[in-house]
Formats: C-alpha cells, structure tokens, sequence
C-alpha cells in the first residue's frame, strides 16, 4: 500500500481519483478526436473519390473484358476479373450464351434467354436498387456470352468515415467508463485492506480471542478506526478481567458466608432436635418455640447449602457420570416420595409416561436434583387440593420431561430472568420463596451439564409450565 494514500484522508483519496479520471479522460478524447480528424479529412482527400467512383470504372472494366474476351467464359479468368475490379461496390456475373450464370460475386440469374439480353447490350438499366450494364463476349457478330456489372453511386470511404465519427462521439463515454474501473479497483484495494484486518479482528473477538493486533498505522479515517478499534479491544479485555475478578471475589464471599453460617446453624438444630425429643409435655409454648426455632434453622441450612452447591456448580468441571439404569422405575420411586409430601395439602401428583423408556444411560444424581428443585416449587405453589402432572416421553433419542402444576404461573419478568442467579420474583412472593431465585438456575445449569436444555412457560390454565430434556 502506497504512503500518499495512507498519509491522505478518504475525501481527499476520492477526490484525487475522480480528477485522474477527468484528466485521463479528457487527454484520451482529445488524443482520439486528433486522430479521428486525420483519419477522416485524410480518407475524404485520397484520390479525391466522387459520388460516381464505382460508374467510372466501367471504361476500364469494359476495356478489359473486351481484351480478355472469349477467355473470361473460363473458370480461369474468374482471378484477372476480380483483380481488375476495386471496392466492394461492383459486383459482376459471367453469363454463357444461354444465359446461365459461369461464376461472378452476383449469382442470381438475370435474363432467362439470349433475346431479352441482347436487347440490353450496352445500356445501362436498374436492378434490384443497382445500375446494371452489359458488356458482350463474342467474334463479330455473335455473341457468345457476356458480363453483367452492378453497381451503386457513392464514395467507398463514406461509411468508414461515419464509423470513424461514431467512434469520436463515443470516447468520452468509454474513456470515463475504463478510467473509473481502473481507478476505482485501485482505490477500493487500498480500502479494503484495513477493512479487512478490522472484519478479522471482529471475528476473533466473536470467537473470545482478544490477543491480537492490527498492523495499520495511518493519519486518515480507516487508521484512526483501526486505533479506536485497537484501544476498544484494550478496554473490553481490561473490563473482562475486572468482571472475572469480581465474580471470583463474589464466589469466594459466598463460600466464606455458606461455611460461616453452617457451624452456627448445625449447633441450633442439634440443639433445638435435643429439646424437641425431651419430655417438655408440661410446656407446650416452650415445644412450639423450639419447634419455630426448627424449622427457620432448617430453612436456613437449606438455603446455604443451596449457595454452597450453586458456588459448586460454578466451579467443577467434572463431567457427568452416567448409569445404565431403568427410568421407569427411578422416576416411580421419585413420584412416590413427591406424593407423601404431597399429602399436606391434598395435591394429586400424576406420573404419565408415553414411552417404554427401558435402560438408560443417565447421571441419576444430577436428575434427581433437578427434580426435587422443581417439585419443591410446584408443591410450595400449587394451591391445596390442586395438582400436578408429570410426562416423560422418549422422542428422537433424547428424554423429554414436563411439569404442570395448578399454581400462579410465571410473570413475563419472570420469563425474562427465570434462570438468573438469586432471582426471586416479585415482592410478594419473594418471601415465601417463589417458583424461583437459585432452584431454577440450579436446574439450568445441571441439565446443560447433561447436554440438555430447559425453558418455562405457563400451562393454559395460567400455572407454570417447565420442559426439560437431555439425550438418552
């Protein structure tokens, strides 16, 4: 790439070549119209050719014919004839005393019998928008062939000179239309090459890779959007590193808070199971606190160990470990335990399997955390006496699991942030837990970790609606 373009800014660069063109195409037609002049006075002056040129070689013709005579009914006068003759605007026909045509550039028959030529000799008539004129072979006075010319008045030269002017009026034109191409392609080489290195750079930020460099330094536009392209890169890897850095900070807090809160927790359990199992029949408040003080201490250890196996989540890289194991009777069994819980508040749970499932390979563990995630919402949301249906279907190689359940549906916020990281729903719900916060990002990211995928909807009778499938 040339320096004066890299030094140049764009407009100027586009400017620069659309003088080249005028420029180049206006010496081009003045050194073509220079020519074409020549060329055109020079044609009109050689010989000084008149409008009758073509009826003036008649003489000359005729004098040859009548010197070659008797010869010219021969194949082999066919080349002293031709010679003789100049331009194109002549034609002739060699004719027997029958009539009949020998050879010529004319080929057409002229008279059908000897009469009607005679009477012809030596005139001259018009056939077919030509002059025609006879000239006889023959001794004496018989006759025993002839030569038929035909021939049009006007210059030879004419209709080069038309071409010649046509030629001059169209240069402009042509000369704008190659000069454009030939610039252009080179302006637009000299363009595309920081384009180029700037759709690659692009590429390679799509594809996370942020270790590169543009090699374009240049005063115009496209080098100051390669620098502005470069220190963007510069502040997206800084703000990358600054977000993984957050993120670990945050994951190590949450680690430290799930560890701290656990000693605590686990001593006001024991405790709490300790008094619970004595004999306090004597004082039944006292059994009613130690009961609340149970179940909140339960509660609280469930939800850090819940944020205990979310910071888990984020961190193993393990993969799954698959079983071969019969699913029918796995998820009978889940349904079975989900139903006893179930009894409270009087929900039918119905298990509908549409399929033989047979033996599967499946981490069963990581299944059945992402059912007792589900389950646990839909039975904490579906109102009493209320129900929840679960189909398993086997379809194209992969398990396809859905639960409905009867209760409030989600909201379209929560369509939008379902599986975000402590998302909770709105206000009303978040203190009593919700379909969602850390349950449904749980179980987004143990089904990706079975190659799976999940989404959320709600059922037609407004109740939520989750499907979730992973290959079989």
């Amino acid at each position: 790439m040339g320096y004066a373009m890299k030094d140049r800014s764009l407009v100027k660069s586009f400017r620069r070549t659309f003088v080249m063109i005028l420029i180049s195409g206006i010496l081009a037609t003045l050194i073509t119209y220079i020519i074409a002049i020549l060329l055109y006075f020079g044609i009109q002056n050689i010989g000084k050719y008149p409008e009758n040129f073509y009826e003036k070689q008649i003489p000359k013709i005729e004098a040859y014919i009548h010197e070659k005579n008797t010869d010219l009914l021969y194949v082999r006068g066919e080349s002293g004839l031709n010679s003789i003759i100049r331009g194109n605007g002549i034609m002739y026909q060699v004719l027997n005393s029958d009539c009949e045509v020998l050879y010529g550039t004319y080929k057409e028959r002229v008279f059908a019998d000897t009469d009607k030529l005679i009477d012809k000799i030596n005139t001259t008539f018009v056939l077919k928008g030509r002059f025609a004129y006879i000239v006889p072979i023959g001794n004496g006075t018989k006759i025993e062939g002839a030569v038929i010319l035909l021939y049009k008045l006007g210059n030879p030269y004419k209709n080069i000179r038309i071409i010649i002017a046509v030629i001059a009026m169209l240069s402009p034109f042509l000369y704008f239309i190659i000069f454009t191409r030939l610039f252009s392609t080179s302006l637009v080489k000299k363009i595309n090459f920081p384009l180029q290195l700037l759709i690659e750079a692009s590429q390679k930020i799509k594809e996370k890779d942020l270790d590169f460099e543009i090699n374009y330094q240049s005063d115009n536009e496209l080098g100051k959007l390669c620098t502005a392209f470069m220190e963007m890169k510069d502040e997206l890897k800084k703000s990358l590193f600054s977000q993984w850095k957050a993120e670990q900070e945050r994951i190590e807090m949450i680690e430290a808070l799930a560890h701290d809160l656990k000693t605590p927790l686990s001593v006001i359990m024991a405790y709490s199971e300790a008094l619970t199992e004595a004999d306090l029949t004597d004082d039944e408040k006292l059994k009613t606190y130690l009961n609340v003080i149970n179940g909140n201490a339960k509660k609280s250890s469930n939800l850090v160990m819940q944020m205990q196996y979310t910071s888990d989540l984020e961190n193993a890289n393990t993969n799954s470990v698959l079983r071969n194991v019969n699913l029918t009777e796995f998820l009978e069994k889940k349904i079975s335990q989900y139903r006893f819980q179930a009894k409270q508040k009087e929900i039918d749970i119905v298990l509908n399997i549409n399929s033989d499932l047979g033996y599967v390979m499946s981490d069963t563990d990581r299944l059945e955390r992402i059912l007792d995630n589900i389950f646990s919402n839909s039975l904490q949301y579906t109102p009493h006496k209320g129900s929840i249906k679960f189909f398993v279907n086997k379809e194209n190689n992969k398990i396809v699991y859905e639960i409905c359940d009867t209760g409030s549906g989600f909201t379209q916020k929560d369509m939008d942030k379902a599986f975000d990281r402590f998302y909770r729903g709105d206000k009303a719900r978040s203190s009593e837990g919700g379909h969602l916060g850390l349950g449904l990002y749980i179980v987004k990211k143990l089904v990706e970790q079975l190659h799976g995928s999940v989404i959320i909807k709600n059922t037609a009778l407004k109740g939520a609606d989750i499907i979730f499938w992973h290959p079989a």
